[in-house]
């Protein structure tokens, strides 16, 4: 089944990637956030039920579990966890795509928390842009940010006041093997909050949980 749906994908040109195990799956998601995610929940190491609660930590990607279980139970389960869809095989391509397509067109929508407030700072998610407006009412000040800073910032910016584990950012920003290079992490956190919070040393928004990971906290 996986090497049909990734030929049939491709064919309605999307750009497909497979893992054939839970683990290895979070880890291809994290290092290349897809647009979607399809999932069996019969996983050899995990079940889907925990793929997509460890998904839920820190993305809203759709989610499709393409699944033999009829039981509603186990629909129920699934849907409660996070996914998006639920499709019971067997099942044809066509209404896959058409459900895969409806989930691309919601998700594409423009959000309505594009702007988002760090202290002085004003964070455009979609432009990719930050200005600094000081109290005193002088005119904004672009900050710039490196490309590694937007994209941790991006990190914790979609899962606001949830942590986000420092295995996860390592892996999503540096790929897998770096998730004991934790002093990349507190490196480049330093700099976006000399940058972003009006008193770096006391941040109230770009936060440190101890031993686990970040948080934004709103």
């Amino acid at each position: 089944m996986l090497r049909a749906l990734q030929i049939n994908l491709r064919a309605r040109g999307y750009e497909v990637s497979t893992s054939r195990a839970g683990q290895e799956a979070l880890v291809e998601a994290a290092r290349r956030p897809p647009d979607a995610v399809l999932l069996d929940l019969g996983l050899p190491d995990l079940d889907g039920t925990d793929v997509i609660r460890e998904l839920r930590t820190w993305t809203a990607v759709p989610v499709i579990v393409l699944s033999g279980r009829a039981e509603s139970g186990d629909k129920i389960g699934a849907l409660d966890a996070g996914a998006d869809d639920y499709v019971t095989k067997p099942f044809s391509m066509e209404e896959l795509v058409a459900r895969l397509r409806a989930l691309l067109r919601r998700d594409a929508q423009p959000s309505t928390r594009q702007l988002v407030r760090i202290g002085q700072c004003t964070v455009d998610l979609a432009a990719r842009t930050v200005v600094r407006q000081d109290a005193d009412g002088s005119d904004p000040e672009p900050v710039r940010l490196t490309r590694t800073e937007w994209r941790l910032l991006e990190a914790l910016l979609r899962s606001p006041g949830q942590l986000v584990l420092s295995s996860r950012l390592l892996a999503e920003l540096w790929g897998p093997g770096a998730e004991n290079s934790t002093h990349y992490l507190r490196f480049h956190m330093a700099r976006l909050r000399r940058k972003l919070e009006d008193d770096p040393p006391r941040p109230r928004h770009l936060l440190t949980e101890p031993g686990m990971g970040y948080r934004f906290q709103p």
